[in-house]
């Protein structure tokens, strides 16, 4: 029976562990829902986001009275020496010990303090917008990160495809070769360069598929997934481009809802109410200070042996700051930061102008390289196959019919970097137009 039970713990594991290790089939939105739920540094953004909505309330802003129950407790001993006035009598007592115990609720209540309340309420309620800013900006790169991984995954897979084309070709060529070769067709030499050019495809084969692997690792990294390495499959083969943006669509809704913008402007915000803050103190401030308690003191000389004391203490407070030394410097200093805030708005507005005017004229010319690069892709495979027959034949030289296999190579590598780099600048695109989360619908 134990020998049962070891047997089939150790198949349920070598099943599960079997389980685990196969690859799991992804789409584009499936990566990106998986990253948006397990992304650590997304969870980060949005727990400390989570903190500035637990700031943003009456109490912390100081609006709430404070409420505090204290009790205490205090002996003495005392040696004594006292003239009675009326007879001049010295009496003198020693080791007298007396007691004092007390339990009180006070309550300390700002009334008005020059706005500085309202000014600070209104602070945490912009900070709480602002992490709602941050986690969104957090959102849109992790986007952009992960679809641009997906398609560089994309990307890298067909390229390992074109040298594994590459390489089948260079093994059919060294073939004929050492075929002829040996029946003395072929020299020596288109033997030895038919050998070199299908190691230097192999080894290019080699070395795609560790950037392959590369590529792999990051997607999971974005994903967060325990394993990073492990397999995947990318339910795309083709990188899909979108030709149909709109520059003026693009400056629309760059102007009006990218996140870093909305950012700044909150900065502009906060750098105003920063001002209000400083001023707020040039106005007299009101505190409402009460009590309730009770005090027992126990006497071991005097008239009475004991006296309890149960009442309502209840005082305001009106003051008004005179000088402080800092408030001028302060003050100034408020101003600057509203300036910098102000130009810092305006720098970026004009920066992301500049990056959307030259993200728009890379799509633009990739679109058209594109296109011209397809075009290329049937030249070339025309090329080829007539390389190919004319060698066959024998009418064509070794290196002739690799340079025919290089262009064809060349052309499908150029058209492939084209259409990676057409996305990389529609998710740009997107991404400071803030737009990039269409992916993800």
């Amino acid at each position: 029976m134990k020998r049962f039970i070891l047997f089939f713990i150790a198949t349920s594991y070598a099943i599960f562990t079997l389980q685990a290790q196969q690859p799991q089939t992804y789409t584009l939105k499936s990566c990106l829902e998986y990253g948006l739920q397990n992304n650590y540094s997304l969870r980060i953004t949005r727990n400390e986001e989570q903190v500035s909505k637990n700031n943003a309330t009456l109490g912390n802003a100081g609006y709430l009275p404070t409420l505090d129950l204290s009790t205490g407790y205090t002996g003495t001993l005392d040696n004594t020496n006292a003239k009675v006035r009326s007879t001049g009598e010295h009496v003198k007592e020693n080791g007298v010990f007396n007691q004092a115990m007390n339990a009180s609720i006070g309550l300390d209540w700002t009334l008005f303090d020059g706005f500085n309340i309202t000014t600070n309420y209104k602070k945490l309620q912009e900070l709480k917008r602002q992490g709602e800013t941050n986690t969104r900006l957090a959102i849109e790169n992790l986007i952009a990160d992960i679809t641009a991984e997906y398609y560089n995954y994309v990307q890298q897979k067909i390229r390992l495809n074109n040298f594994r084309y590459a390489v089948s070709l260079s093994k059919e060529r060294l073939r004929i070769v050492e075929e002829r070769y040996h029946i003395g067709s072929f020299s020596r030499l288109d033997y030895q360069q038919a050998k070199v050019d299908f190691n230097a495809d192999s080894a290019q084969y080699m070395k795609q598929q560790e950037l392959l692997h590369t590529s792999r690792i990051r997607l999971n990294e974005l994903m967060a997934n325990k394993d990073v390495d492990r397999p995947i499959i990318i339910q795309d083969t083709l990188i899909n481009v979108n030709a149909t943006l709109s520059f003026k669509e693009l400056l629309n809704r760059t102007m009006q809802t990218n996140a870093s913008l909305i950012k700044a402007e909150q900065n502009n915000t906060l750098a105003r109410l920063d001002y209000k803050k400083v001023i707020s103190r040039d106005y007299p401030y009101l505190k409402l200070n009460s009590s309730y308690g009770y005090t027992l003191n126990k006497y071991e000389t005097g008239t009475n042996i004991r006296r309890g004391d149960l009442g309502l203490d209840l005082g305001v407070t009106l003051g008004f700051n005179l000088f402080d030394g800092n408030r001028r410097r302060e003050r100034r200093n408020a101003r600057i930061s509203i300036q910098n805030a102000h130009l810092e708005h305006e720098q970026l507005e004009q920066s992301l102008l500049a990056d959307l005017n030259n993200l728009w004229q890379a799509y633009q010319n990739n679109l058209q390289l594109l296109n011209l690069e397809r075009q290329n892709l049937v030249s070339a495979k025309e090329n080829h196959e007539i390389a190919m027959e004319r060698y066959m034949l024998g009418n064509l030289s070794g290196i002739e019919m690799r340079e025919a296999q290089k262009s064809l190579l060349d052309a499908e590598e150029r058209i492939l970097s084209a259409e990676y780099d057409t996305k990389l600048c529609e998710i740009s695109l997107l991404q400071i137009s803030g737009e990039i989360t269409k992916y993800a619908e």
